[in-house]
C-alpha cells in the first residue's frame, strides 16, 4: 500500500514527536498490515513517557493494547484476510527457548514488546507477523476491541493465582485492571472479592462490578477491616493492582494474607521492599509473578464476543488519534475523571 501515514514517537522521556512517514511494507510473506481503529492507554505507556519504565528503550512508539482492521496479507497468510477486524498480541516471542517450548512465551528469554522494547500502535498502520493477529468480531465496537489486551491479563494473572470459587480475594488498587481482575474473580464465581483503594469514586465503581466490600485505605485500617470481614481468617489470595513502593508487603501483611495464601504482584516498581525470609516462610506464602498473558487471547475475545464482560465505564475517555496531545497531557496532569483512555483513530 503507497501513502504517507503518522506515528507517535516518545524520543525520550517527557518528548514526543508525531512524525509523518511512509506506510510500512510487508516485510515477508507471512505478515499483515494493520489499520488501526482503537488503541487502550495503559499504565506502562504513562510509565514509558515518564521515563519510569524500566522494560523501555527510546526512541519508542507506545501502544499495545491495538484494535484495527486487515489492509493488506502476506501470501502465506490463511488465518485472517483484508477486511477483518483484528486485535494483536503484545508480544514477539523466538518459539524455542525453554520458556517459549514449556507455556510460558510470555517469559520468553528474548521476548519483545510492543510499545516498549518494540514499536507500539500509536501510528496509522503497521504490520505484524500473523500468528501474532486475532480475528475479533465486527460487532465489537472499537472501544471495547482495544479492552481486549487488559481482559487477557485478567484471565492470565487470576489462572497464575489458581483462583477458584471458594477463594477470598483481596485486591489492592481498583484502577482498571484491578477492575477487571475483579470481574475475573466474579466470573470464576468467587463470593467474597474486597477491593481497596484510595479512591472513593474507584470504589464505587468497584461495587458496580461486583465487588462485596470496599475499604479506603485513606480513612481505614486495612488489615483491622479486612480481619473483621473475613472473621480473622485473612484472604487466601491477594492481587498487588496498585504497584507503589511497599504495596506488596502491605498485601502480604498478617490480617490481609492468610497462611498459605497466594501473593500475585502486577506491577514493575524497581524500588526495594521489607520483605524477610520468615514473612513468606512462617506462612508458607506463594509469592507469584504474573506478566502480560499466555494463550489467553482468543478465549478472552470469545467472551468480549459473548458481551461476558461487563465494560461500561473500564474506559473513561476517548480521544480522536488527531488530537493525541490531549493524552499525554492527561499523563501530566492525571484526573481521577479520566481512569482508562482509548484512543480512536480517524
Amino acid at each position: 500500500m503507497e501513502g504517507k501515514m503518522k506515528e507517535v514517537v516518545v524520543v525520550e522521556p517527557k518528548k514526543v514527536e508525531v512524525r509523518e512517514v511512509p506506510i510500512p511494507k510487508l516485510a515477508n510473506e507471512d505478515e499483515v498490515l494493520i489499520k488501526m481503529m482503537s488503541a487502550g492507554v495503559c499504565g506502562s505507556d504513562h510509565h514509558l513517557y515518564h521515563g519510569l519504565n524500566p522494560c523501555s528503550t527510546y526512541p519508542r512508539i507506545p501502544g499495545h493494547e491495538n484494535a484495527g482492521i486487515v489492509a493488506e496479507v502476506g501470501a502465506n497468510v490463511t488465518n485472517v484476510k483484508v477486511g477483518d477486524h483484528v486485535i494483536v498480541d503484545l508480544i514477539s516471542t523466538c518459539g524455542t527457548c525453554y520458556q517459549c517450548t514449556h507455556g510460558r512465551k510470555n517469559v520468553c528469554e528474548s521476548v519483545k514488546v510492543r510499545g516498549s522494547g518494540a514499536d507500539g500502535g500509536w501510528r496509522e498502520y503497521f504490520t505484524a507477523p500473523a500468528k501474532e493477529v486475532y480475528k475479533i468480531s465486527d460487532e465489537v465496537a472499537w472501544e471495547d476491541a482495544a479492552l481486549v489486551e487488559p481482559y487477557a491479563i485478567g484471565s492470565h494473572c487470576t489462572g497464575r493465582g489458581r483462583v477458584v470459587e471458594d477463594d477470598v480475594v483481596f485486591i489492592l488498587g481498583t484502577g482498571t485492571i484491578g477492575s477487571i481482575i475483579l470481574q475475573s474473580c466474579k466470573a470464576i464465581g468467587c463470593k467474597t472479592v474486597i477491593c481497596c483503594d484510595i479512591s472513593d469514586s474507584s470504589l464505587e465503581r468497584a461495587k458496580g462490578y461486583g465487588a462485596d466490600y470496599v475499604i479506603n485505605s485513606k480513612t481505614e485500617d486495612v488489615a483491622s477491616r479486612v480481619r473483621e470481614i473475613t472473621g480473622g481468617h485473612g484472604c487466601t489470595v491477594a492481587f498487588d493492582s496498585a504497584c507503589f513502593p511497599g504495596s506488596l508487603a502491605m498485601c502480604m501483611q498478617p490480617g490481609i494474607l492468610c497462611n498459605a495464601g497466594r501473593m500475585v504482584p502486577m506491577g514493575f516498581s524497581t524500588a526495594p521492599e521489607q520483605i524477610s525470609q520468615a514473612m513468606i516462610n512462617q506462612r508458607e506464602l506463594d509469592v507469584i509473578g504474573s506478566r502480560m498473558s499466555q494463550n489467553a487471547f482468543e478465549p478472552t475475545i470469545k467472551r468480549m464476543e459473548n458481551h461476558e464482560y461487563h465494560t461500561e465505564g473500564i474506559a473513561t475517555t476517548f480521544i480522536k488519534f488527531s488530537e493525541i496531545d490531549k493524552v499525554f497531557y492527561l499523563m501530566d496532569h492525571p484526573s481521577d475523571a479520566a481512569k482508562k483512555m482509548v484512543i480512536l483513530f480517524d
